[in-house]
């Protein structure tokens, strides 16, 4: 069994064909059929089976793909970080973050390493929920991620600061002169909810604040994007929930943003499956370094240790009195 069958394999099942397999990989079908039979060989029966009009998994193959797929990839980020470390051209960087992170804490980071390491291409991978991150750094879609802390990592994990999360509300608004507001104090208020909104402990977060508050929170709308939240806040139909560096980033000067007392924060970290070395360690190193990216500067943090509940909590825990999201 070759790295390379397999890369074939799951070019088959990417593509759904093995014509428009063969084209991506710039080899005859014949050839592409001949390594794959090999492979069925190898492991003891067909992973595919061939259709007139594509191709599907057989129980076998569905059971070999993830496996494949993380060799194929993991030799790729092996490509990619011996590059990047040595800051050849066509190095690249895979990086798996949230969207709110992409749209409020990125932009000023990619500035500035692509003035620092022009030789290094950056490859953004966005996704609406912060579980997906450790997937993907699991199956090496992704050289490292940059997201809130997970619950659980046996890898390398660099906490490089907290984001606040606050309240969006328009200028007008009576509570727009204040810096902070009570949860309490927004028991008769409608809300702009988002379908990226943090779940914690099986609960979307806002229910679960607001129920420790004594009330529901009455939902006016519900998006897909935190920057559709923003925008419908600032617009005056509800209160909306996000990020303070995702406001910035996406509406300027638009609303009026408050804190909730005691404030909201979220740890966030850099996580990958191997250790950050050349180019991953200086994109990290720049992160902490920038002072301008939005995030607030960490409080004391101490390392997750077995028995910790996650290593969020293991940071709320000699942090102080923040509630922190997950």
């Amino acid at each position: 069994m070759s790295l390379r069958q397999m890369e074939y394999f799951v070019t088959v099942v990417e593509e759904s064909s093995f014509t428009r397999a063969a084209e991506k990989l710039h080899v005859t079908q014949p050839a592409l059929s001949h390594q794959i039979k090999a492979l069925e060989r190898t492991v003891g029966g067909e992973l595919l089976e061939r259709l007139p009009r594509g191709v599907l998994l057989t129980p076998m193959g569905r059971a070999f793909l993830p496996h494949a797929e993380r060799s194929v990839r993991s030799a790729a980020q092996a490509r990619r970080a011996a590059r990047a470390a040595a800051g050849a051209e066509g190095g690249e960087l895979h990086i798996a973050t949230v969207h709110s992170v992409a749209v409020g804490i990125l932009p000023e980071v990619f500035a500035h390493w692509r003035r620092a390491h022009p030789g290094v291409r950056l490859v953004l991978h966005e996704y609406a929920g912060t579980g997906v991150l450790e997937d993907q750094v699991e199956r090496g879609v992704a050289d490292f991620a940059l997201g809130p802390v997970p619950e659980r990592w046996s890898g390398p994990l660099v906490p490089v600061g907290e984001e606040e999360i606050v309240l969006v509300v328009p200028f007008d608004d009576p509570l727009a002169g204040r810096p902070s507001v009570g949860l309490h104090e927004l028991a008769d208020r409608p809300w702009v909810r988002c379908a990226m909104e943090p779940v914690i402990d099986g609960r979307p977060f806002l229910d679960g604040v607001c129920g420790a508050a004594g009330f529901e929170p009455r939902t006016a709308v519900w998006t897909e994007h935190t920057s559709t939240a923003i925008r419908m806040a600032a617009a005056g139909v509800g209160i909306s929930t996000a990020p303070s560096h995702t406001v910035r980033g996406a509406l300027g000067e638009d609303c009026a943003v408050l804190s909730v007392d005691p404030p909201w924060l979220r740890a966030l970290a850099v996580f990958s499956r191997v250790p950050l070395t050349g180019a991953a360690a200086a994109f990290t190193e720049l992160i902490t370094a920038l002072p301008d990216t939005g995030m607030r500067p960490l409080r004391p943090f101490r390392p997750f240790r077995p028995g910790d509940p996650s290593p969020e909590r293991a940071y709320a825990d000699c942090a102080g009195p923040p509630a922190v999201v997950r």
